[in-house]
C-alpha cells in the first residue's frame, strides 16, 4: 500500500479495525519515532558516557524535585540496584543531591544541583524541539489523538501514575 494511502487508512473515520500488517507498521513507526525522539539526548549522554537510565532518573528528579528513591523507583519501575548504580553515579559528578528525610530518617529525597539542572535543560530543549515540530506539522487533531493513543497504550497503573505526575487526579 502507498504512503498516501496508508495515511488515508489512518485517517479513515470510519477506520475501526487495523490488519496485522497496519499494527505491525503502526509498531515499527513507534521503534523509528522513539529512536528519533532518543537520538539528541543519546548523543549528549554519550559524552558523558551515561545512558538512558541516567537521563529518565535525572527527568522525573526534575518533574518531581525533592521525590524520595521509593517514589523514583516506582515511577521507573526498575529494581533498587540498577536505580542505586545511575543515583551513585549522579551524585558523585554532581549532578544529584540526596538528601534525608526530615519526617523519616529512612527516606532520601532528590535533588538536582545547579549542574543537573543544566544537564536536563540540555536534554530537554533537544526533545522538546523535536515534539513542537513534529506536533507542529501533525496539529491539533494529529496531537490530541496521539496523546490519546498512548494513554490507551498505558497499564491503568501506568495511567494513574501519570495522571499524578501532571496533577491530575482521574
Amino acid at each position: 500500500m502507498s504512503d498516501g494511502r496508508m495515511a488515508q487508512v489512518y485517517r479513515g473515520e470510519s477506520l475501526l479495525f487495523l490488519t496485522d500488517e497496519q499494527l505491525r507498521q503502526g509498531i515499527e513507526a513507534m521503534f523509528f519515532a522513539y529512536r528519533g525522539f532518543t537520538a539528541d539526548p543519546d548523543r549528549i549522554l554519550g559524552e558523558m558516557a551515561y545512558g538512558r537510565a541516567h537521563h529518565r532518573a535525572i527527568h522525573f528528579i526534575n518533574r518531581v524535585s525533592g521525590t524520595t528513591v521509593n517514589n523514583l523507583l516506582a515511577i521507573l519501575g526498575v529494581t533498587k540496584q540498577s536505580l542505586n548504580r545511575v543515583l551513585r553515579t549522579l551524585i558523585a559528578e554532581g549532578l544529584v543531591e540526596s538528601r534525608v528525610g526530615t519526617i523519616d530518617k529512612r527516606e532520601r529525597h532528590l535533588f538536582l544541583t545547579e549542574a543537573g539542572h543544566e544537564l536536563e535543560t540540555r536534554l530537554s530543549d533537544a526533545q522538546r524541539a523535536r515534539m513542537r515540530a513534529a506536533f507542529r506539522d501533525a496539529g491539533p487533531e494529529a496531537v490530541a489523538g496521539f496523546k490519546q493513543v498512548l494513554e490507551a497504550m498505558m497499564d491503568s497503573d501506568m495511567r494513574n501514575a501519570y495522571a499524578k505526575m501532571r496533577g491530575n487526579t482521574t
